[in-house]
């Protein structure tokens, strides 16, 4: 089944723009705007594959967050993407800044942010992460086990003292899939609210002079688009700042959700709805805390995925297409190199042919990559044009929050660039790597 687009034709099924970046527009002939910019131009300039990255749609994401939450710190979850040009936007659209390396955290700084509005997590934060965090003045640091403590205590020194958190495990199960679900017992992260641990950090960090305890912190999953795991988390980490008042004398002053929030990846998934996220949670602690007699923590929530996942695309160009065992393989000159969420976590996607219409009947195909993995699959069993064929450029949706910071180097074939758009211009702000890079940092003889 087809339908008219313009001049051109389109498969029915590439019709749901949905879950593509609100500026996206579609062409004659089949082909799609983003920012005002024709994909085909940007395959055309930049190569392929390519990240593009709506400006404006991140733009406007920071303050929807700023919106839906107004008395609350929203702070950028920087491993979803992190380059010199996002930094600049969310700190000019007063975003906070999420960091987990010392790495993220030197280049955060280096752009421009202010460090005071850095929070800095990990699990297992080597001396160099602790070492930058106090040199460069990150605002909050997340203590995430008993031997950071002493650590951190040793490091601040005793004429200092650091604002830092507790990452507590609230044993909330919530998330997309068990590689991301990090609230619940028996995984890295935090410290458990069950088993007492997390009590016993407390009492160890406030009797350290150099540590000044300001709240507590947790991280329940990722892709989460349920409220109520929210809620059921903030019920119990109130449970435990009450505790902390009755036991210590001390009433924190902040609570950190983490983030997690889910986006859609293809037409007809649910998202998580961000303003009844925010009614629940502000009416929830409101209530917790007048029935513990406890004032209101101010809240901070850490958005990543929610904020970049949906203004970005990835092209690819079609380099094959076979017809083996009753099945359809479309290979791309991509794949797990740019892009390993699918193998990673069995992640979905909706590519769509760009650049040209087409009046074929749709059939199920799987778009695989270049690389020699049988894993290395990008979109099992999605509907193409009958008439795919190499040379075709796919474009597939939701691909700004975990492509480029998770790509890697298998195969030698290079990270993709990112190019941004916006008011029907295109700019480089990460180049392609190349062979020339690859061969500086190979040293050996």
């Amino acid at each position: 089944m087809t339908t008219a687009s313009g001049s051109g034709t389109v498969t029915a099924g590439a019709e749901d723009l949905s879950v593509w970046p609100a500026s996206t527009r579609r062409l004659p002939h089949g082909g799609l705007t983003v920012g005002g910019v024709p994909l085909t131009e940007i395959a055309r300039r930049f190569g392929t594959p390519s990240y593009v990255l709506d400006e404006e749609e991140v733009r406007a994401r920071c303050r929807g967050y700023r919106s839906a939450f107004p008395d609350a710190d929203v702070v950028y979850a920087a491993k979803a993407l992190l380059c010199r040009a996002v930094i600049r936007w969310v700190d000019e659209e007063g975003l906070g800044l999420d960091v987990c390396s010392a790495g993220e955290l030197e280049l955060a700084v280096a752009g421009g942010f202010p460090p005071e509005r850095i929070v800095m997590h990990g699990n297992a934060k080597s001396p160099r992460d602790l070492e930058t965090a106090l040199r460069l003045g990150a605002g909050r640091i997340v203590i995430d086990s008993p031997s950071e403590i002493a650590r951190l205590a040793a490091a601040v020194g005793p004429h200092g003292r650091r604002r830092v958190m507790l990452r507590v495990t609230p044993g909330v199960l919530a998330g997309g899939h068990e590689k991301i679900r990090t609230g619940t017992d028996g995984q890295k992260f935090g410290l458990s609210l069950a088993d007492g641990s997390a009590e016993e950090a407390v009492a160890r960090i406030l009797s350290r002079p150099e540590l000044r305890l300001t709240g507590l912190h947790c991280h329940i999953g990722s892709q989460i688009t349920d409220v109520e795991p929210y809620v059921t988390s903030l019920r119990r980490m109130v449970g435990l700042m009450a505790r902390i008042r009755d036991t210590h004398g001390v009433t924190l002053p902040e609570l950190d959700l983490g983030g997690g929030h889910g986006v859609p990846y293809r037409p007809g998934e649910p998202g998580l709805d961000l303003m009844a996220l925010a009614r629940a949670l502000r009416g929830e602690l409101a209530a917790r805390c007048g029935a513990a007699q406890l004032a209101v923590p101010r809240l901070l929530v850490e958005p990543g995925r929610a904020i970049t996942g949906p203004a970005g695309v990835v092209l690819y160009r079609v380099l094959a297409v076979k017809h083996t065992g009753g099945q359809v393989f479309v290979a791309v000159d991509g794949g797990m190199s740019d892009n390993p969420r699918p193998a990673l976590y069995g992640a979905r996607y909706a590519p769509r042919l760009t650049g040209r219409g087409s009046t074929a009947k749709p059939r199920t195909a799987t778009v695989v990559g270049r690389h020699c993995e049988a894993g290395d699959v990008l979109a099992a069993d999605v509907e193409l044009p009958g008439d795919i064929r190499p040379g075709d450029l796919l474009a597939v949706p939701v691909a700004g929050a975990y492509h480029l910071s998770m790509a890697s180097g298998y195969n030698l074939v290079g990270r993709p660039p990112l190019v941004a758009v916006s008011e029907g211009s295109a700019r480089l702000l990460v180049r392609r790597e190349t062979l020339a890079d690859f061969r500086v940092r190979d040293v050996g003889v």
